[in-house]
């Protein structure tokens, strides 16, 4: 068994917001050995099989991540990554009007491809729309759970340590909840914010001879990487730290201490 696979095997998963979820029993490989999904058993749930790209190792942990946020990552890279490109493109042929005919066709590549990742923008939108409604739903239960108790517990139906428990564990369940929330948030916000250009970057002269377009999905093929806010992110970052990189790292250092917090 491969090295990569013996760090899912038997480790315990939890989200990214330290809820747990199970523990990895074993995997599903396809023909050529890579692997496909990974069995977690869920308890009285039962057998739950996550998708390989969703999930990363971190320490004692498999960290789950949630499909919205991995299409809401990807998103915003893209549509980060092409506009530069555009811009980049438009400042090359500005220095050089030779290359106006050249670089009209990968203008054009581009261009549509803006047009593509606004469609699905809106596809996006409303995935995390609903999640939050989701997760709003979950807050309402939770608060009518912890009331519920007060009121058995000035009733005398249950006994104060009874009662704290419950609140305690309602307020941990409540505190993960909002903080998939605020960054669910935080995502709509920079998706739906007009794009602030970005200083000028220049293209490779073979990334212009071969109109290369980025997909930025997950490289399962290279070594995982510790977990940040920006797991889908395989692009290097430009040289002067920007506002998104800035993000990735507040939301890096606030994952960790989720982490540490529950492994406390």
């Amino acid at each position: 068994m491969s090295d990569i696979k013996l760090e899912f095997v038997g480790k315990q998963v939890k989200d990214m917001y330290g809820a747990y979820v199970g523990k990895v029993i074993g995997l599903v490989t396809d023909i050529d050995g890579s692997i496909e999904s990974v069995g977690v058993d869920c308890g009285s749930i039962g057998l739950k099989q996550l998708l390989y790209e969703q999930l990363l190792v971190q320490g004692d942990y498999v960290i789950f991540i949630p499909k919205w946020r991995m299409e809401a990552q990807k998103l915003l890279r893209q549509k980060s990554l092409t506009i530069k490109r555009v811009k980049a493109l438009e400042n090359l042929v500005e220095e050089n009007d030779l290359m106006k005919d050249d670089a009209e066709v990968l203008h054009l590549i581009y261009e549509k491809r803006l047009v593509d990742l606004e469609n699905n923008e809106q596809d996006v939108i409303n995935s995390l729309n609903i999640r939050l409604q989701d997760l709003d739903s979950q807050s309402t239960t939770i608060k009518t759970i912890i009331f519920d108790a007060k009121l058995q517990y000035r009733s005398n139906d249950i006994a104060e340590d009874t009662y704290q428990q419950i609140h305690s564990n309602s307020i941990e369940l409540l505190d993960r909840i909002n903080l998939e929330k605020d960054e669910i948030t935080n995502f709509l916000s920079r998706i739906t914010q007009p794009y602030v250009e970005a200083p000028p970057v220049e293209l490779e002269d073979n990334q212009i001879e071969n109109h290369e377009v980025s997909d930025d999905v997950v490289d399962k093929d290279s070594e995982p990487e510790p977990i940040s806010g920006n797991i889908v992110n395989n692009e290097k970052q430009e040289s002067a730290p920007s506002e998104e990189v800035q993000n990735d790292e507040t939301e890096s250092n606030w994952l960790n201490e989720v982490l540490t917090r529950d492994s406390a």
